[in-house]
């Protein structure tokens, strides 16, 4: 297995609602992100309390991974939240989480190395 020690990624948490994924991975690799993962999932915040008929609605919601080197965390964080107009209540959330190994990512091995 080929790790990478040092401590130069971050991961991007990214919660919009369903359907939104596309724009915010075209965001973030226009701003210089190589790709993403997208998974679905279920919101239970509180804009996501609607009904219908009387039966609450639970919310699909469409998470996304994002990989990132330190260097570019702000400038992918900064278009995913532009692109999932995040300055809007109700509208998503995005977060940083320092990763301190990460495996499978061997084709920045050269990358790093050349630095």
């Amino acid at each position: 297995m080929i790790t990478v020690q040092v401590n130069n990624h971050d991961l991007i948490v990214t919660i919009v609602k369903r359907g939104h994924a596309d724009r915010i991975v075209k965001a973030s690799k226009e701003a210089g992100a190589e790709g993403a993962t997208v998974l679905y999932g279920r919101g239970t915040g509180i804009h996501e309390q609607k009904k219908l008929l009387g039966i609450a609605i639970e919310p699909e919601k469409d998470i996304i991974l994002t990989v990132i080197q330190k260097d570019k965390t702000e400038k992918v964080l900064a278009a995913i939240s532009r692109a999932g107009e995040m300055d809007r209540p109700g509208t998503g959330i995005a977060f940083v989480i320092e990763l301190k190994t990460v495996a499978g990512i061997s084709h920045l091995l050269k990358e790093l190395q050349a630095k």
